[in-house]
């Protein structure tokens, strides 16, 4: 259960601090407006706070596709994926609800995003579907990399917060323009299902900001179990 409430916490913090900064400081204007570097930065920032914060009780997945990821590695069993995930979901859907309650405040309305994660016409770079997948499935590849390999045996496990929360950001930069990025089929479910009566499309989209994260993540860990066996050998 402690596993859980801290799994639940860390992707209600992920969703309200970096949605919250792209829907809230991200739609504003003068002084107060960030761009894509501030809202990259919010997502790596909310992580490294977690990270430190309740990585010490659950490791701070606060995401079914690095469940996923940890599970294929042989890092967890599937009664612990299973609670992980419903956890992160939960932790979502709170975040996402969270903000739609600020933001139902705001005096001259808004238009119901709640950072929501698509492509297509009308979606920031207008990227089509094709690049939209490669992207979440490389950058959640890369990203399950970086946490496999600084949270692994003889890694320097004080840096692994700070190194996941600057890849993060780095995958923010570069793919905001594309999907928003997810990596995280828990922070797309959130703000989509939240959000699903002012932008219904977000929801119709949601399946790949589930499938290709997971795939990614699954083949990370693929790698790093199969490089554990290869070690194991040697």
């Amino acid at each position: 259960m402690k596993k859980s409430l801290a799994e639940f916490i860390g992707t209600f913090t992920l969703v309200f601090i970096g949605c919250g900064a792209a829907v809230i400081a991200g739609m504003g204007t003068g002084p107060t407006a960030i761009d894509v570097l501030g809202i990259a930065f919010a997502f790596g920032l909310a992580i490294v706070a977690m990270a430190y914060g309740i990585g010490p009780i659950s490791g701070c997945h606060v995401n079914p596709a690095v469940s996923f990821g940890v599970l294929l590695a042989g890092r967890m069993s599937v009664s612990e994926f299973i609670s992980y995930v419903i956890a992160q979901v939960l932790g979502a859907l709170a975040g996402a609800a969270v903000l739609y309650l600020i933001l139902s405040g705001k005096a001259s309305g808004w238009n119901g995003g709640l950072g929501q994660n698509g492509w297509g016409p009308g979606y920031l770079g207008e990227y089509n579907l094709v690049s939209a997948f490669v992207f979440e499935v490389v950058a959640t590849f890369l990203f399950l990399v970086c946490i496999l390999g600084v949270t692994q045996a003889g890694s320097p496990s004080q840096f692994a917060g700070l190194a996941i929360g600057l890849t993060l950001v780095a995958i923010h930069i570069v793919g905001i323009n594309v999907t928003g990025v997810s990596v995280n089929p828990a922070r797309s479910l959130g703000p989509a299902i939240v959000g699903a009566g002012a932008n219904p499309g977000a929801l119709a989209q949601v399946w790949l900001f589930i499938l290709a994260p997971l795939i990614g993540g699954g083949l990370a860990g693929l790698l790093f179990q199969r490089g554990g066996m290869l070690a194991a050998e040697s």
